[in-house]
């Protein structure tokens, strides 16, 4: 699993070089995850290759002729968590950046998964359920722009 996170960090590398020489754009989704059984907890994550410092939510990029925002979402938390979403996942927010070096239109998405238990994938180092208000987590902890955003949006 060493190997492959190593692999990943690489790879984005690579491709941030790439987009600030190209200046792609680019589609992304976020998604605030609601505990199944108790709403006041939210699931965070650490991605293994970029900003692992950082608690986060599961999301990834797509490509809209392909698919749409909402059926991404699903797709990125089955894919890193092997969570299931059911209902429709609910747009919080949906913004445009270009933090990264490229043109990034960025969605983010409450949705409720039908199980609590989860299972990472290399994409992800550690994940957790916490309560909305981060409490959780150890006080020196760097929280993603997005997630804030995300639980600002919530309330």
């Amino acid at each position: 699993m060493r190997v492959r996170a190593g692999l990943l960090r690489w790879g984005y590398r690579a491709l941030r070089l790439w987009w600030k020489v190209r200046q792609p754009s680019s589609y992304g989704v976020k998604v605030l995850l609601v505990h199944p059984d108790d709403p006041s907890r939210c699931l965070v994550v650490r991605h293994s290759y970029v900003d692992r410092q950082w608690w986060a939510l599961p999301g990834g990029g797509y490509n809209p002729k392909r698919e749409t925002a909402e059926a991404a979402a699903i797709r990125e938390v089955a894919e890193e968590l092997s969570l299931t979403i059911t209902r429709t996942p609910v747009v919080l927010n949906t913004l445009i950046t270009d933090r990264e070096g490229k043109i990034d239109s960025l969605t983010i998405f409450l949705a409720e998964p039908t199980s609590a238990k989860f299972r990472l994938n290399p994409e992800l180092s550690e994940a957790r359920w916490v309560s909305m208000t981060l409490a959780e987590l150890p006080p020196d902890s760097s929280v993603s722009r997005w997630l804030k955003l995300a639980l600002a949006a919530k309330t």
